[in-house]
């Protein structure tokens, strides 16, 4: 039998386990419009009373991040009063509302495969109701695995929750696939794919959301959450059961010496640090990577590619494949040279599309390879590496705010590129046409790559093996020389 004092594998892995669906359904959700867009597109272009636009059909595709925002910039709040646990069960029942309102936004007030503006209206509320929830999990799920694990294994576990986003984008890349190939025969699809088809893939998302707020209501409040409460027993029996009684005793002493003023400014610490960890945000969506996955099909499309959800989907399973990388040799090593390194790849593949936009002849496979080259370099980088940044650079008295303020700024972003990639995409000038806008959106995200490495290179502290006590003390170390 194991002894109680003991560390226990187990409850450590099943705890985080829970935490990342909800990183799992952070990608299902943001990833499902990736095809549903053009089916909701078609359905809301037959209406009589509003023009659909590509302007806005990009808001429309894009609603949910605003949602993420105020997600975001609420999960400190929410985070330091009601705590890691209860935000995340809120995070939950959020993401199943919206999924159940984004099938059936006519509920109660309109009528049943009429577009008009007012549901239009109504889609994009749910949508932004989710969207909240993912604003919450993205902020929220990163800190709480933090939290809880051991400082060498706290790289490692906070990238299986970027694996889980990976995982729930392939996941619903491929309900999408099977939605849309179940009536492929039928001679009706486009009409189907209009009325039904997009409303199938939004309400598929219930399942995985009414698991994870039942599920997350089995897991433990974080230990150094518990300590902030004034909760030290409790505090210690978490930390207990992760690392055995020895070593829960002297982190709980670490914590409590980090956490005696809970009142701290958000700039306590100095302005550095906040703006690190923002820019760090920043150019995780500056550089394009959501533009391409929300509209993955549209791009293969665009490329000649005849099955493109097919290839949407085998580029899920690529991703998925290179966040693993990352999993597996982020504690080997580090974090600063993973950025790096998939900075300088994304910008090679963001530049090699760019080009075979206006090299005459090129053939169709190489834009192909190098959208999935930069794909893949973003998922052994800046997907889990940023989330693993953002969860242990703030000492643990700003925590709540600096992390908030930092995924606030991502979603932001996030939003910004989202909504404005269609229009850029689709620019045309003189001969070149079309092919201007293609060349002109990926050489953008190329050139912002390569400043996202110097950044990175010149600012960014290695956390490898540090706890987060040992951050907290970096950056104190940091402002007392500064005012010496």
């Amino acid at each position: 039998m194991k002894n109680s004092n003991s560390p226990n594998p187990l409850y450590l892995g099943s705890i985080v386990l829970v935490a990342v669906i909800g990183g799992l359904l952070f990608g299902y959700d943001t990833a499902v419009i990736s095809g549903a867009e053009k089916g909701l597109q078609a359905f809301f272009q037959g209406a009589s009373d509003f023009n659909y636009t590509d302007a806005v059909h990009g808001f429309t595709t894009s609603s949910a991040l605003i949602g993420c925002i105020i997600g975001a910039f609420l999960s400190g709040l929410m985070a330091s009063k009601l705590g890691r646990k209860k935000s995340l069960f809120i995070a939950g029942i959020l993401f199943f509302l919206s999924a159940l309102g984004s099938f059936a936004p006519e509920f109660l007030f309109f009528e049943k495969n009429v577009p008009t503006l007012g549901l239009l209206v109504a889609f994009n509320l749910y949508r932004v109701l989710g969207g909240i929830g993912v604003g919450l999990a993205s902020a929220l799920c990163p800190m709480y695995i933090a939290e809880v694990a051991p400082a060498n294994k706290r790289g490692m576990l906070v990238s299986w929750n970027q694996f889980a986003i990976i995982f729930g984008q392939l996941v619903v890349y491929f309900v999408n696939f099977l939605i849309v190939h179940a009536h492929a025969n039928d001679p009706a699809i486009v009409e189907w794919t209009t009325k039904v088809g997009w409303r199938m893939m939004f309400v598929s998302e219930c399942v995985p959301a009414g698991l994870f707020a039942l599920l997350i209501l089995l897991v433990p409040e974080t230990p150094r959450y518990l300590v902030l409460s004034g909760q030290d027993d409790k505090a210690l029996g978490v930390l207990t059961k992760i690392n055995g009684l020895g070593k829960a005793k002297e982190i709980l002493s670490e914590i409590k010496a980090t956490t005696v003023e809970k009142t701290e400014k958000i700039f306590a610490y100095g302005f550095i640090v906040v703006f690190i960890g923002c820019m760090l945000s920043v150019f995780q969506q500056a550089i394009g990577i959501n533009a391409v996955l929300y509209f993955a099909p549209r791009i293969f499309e665009s490329m000649g590619v005849s099955n493109n959800m097919l290839f949407t989907v085998i580029m899920g399973v690529i991703n998925i494949t290179f966040t693993l990388v990352a999993v597996f040799t982020v504690e080997k090593l580090g974090r600063k040279p993973l950025l790096i390194t998939g900075s300088l790849g994304m910008a090679l593949g963001a530049l090699g599309v760019a080009l075979s936009n206006v090299v005459a002849g090129m053939p169709a496979v190489i834009p192909v390879i190098s959208i999935m080259l930069y794909s893949a370099c973003f998922m052994f980088s800046w997907g889990p590496i940023c989330w693993v940044y953002i969860s242990e650079l703030f000492p643990n008295t700003i925590r709540s705010q600096a992390t908030a303020i930092a995924v606030a700024f991502q979603w932001i972003f996030n939003f910004i590129v989202s909504s404005t990639f269609v229009p850029m995409y689709n620019m045309k000038l003189g001969a070149m046409g079309d092919s201007f806008g293609h060349f002109f959106a990926y050489a953008l995200y190329g050139v912002i790559c390569i400043i996202a490495a110097i950044f990175v290179w010149k600012l960014v502290p290695e956390t490898k093996g540090k706890t987060l006590e040992d951050m907290t003390k970096l950056w104190r170390d940091r402002q007392a020389k500064k005012k010496a």
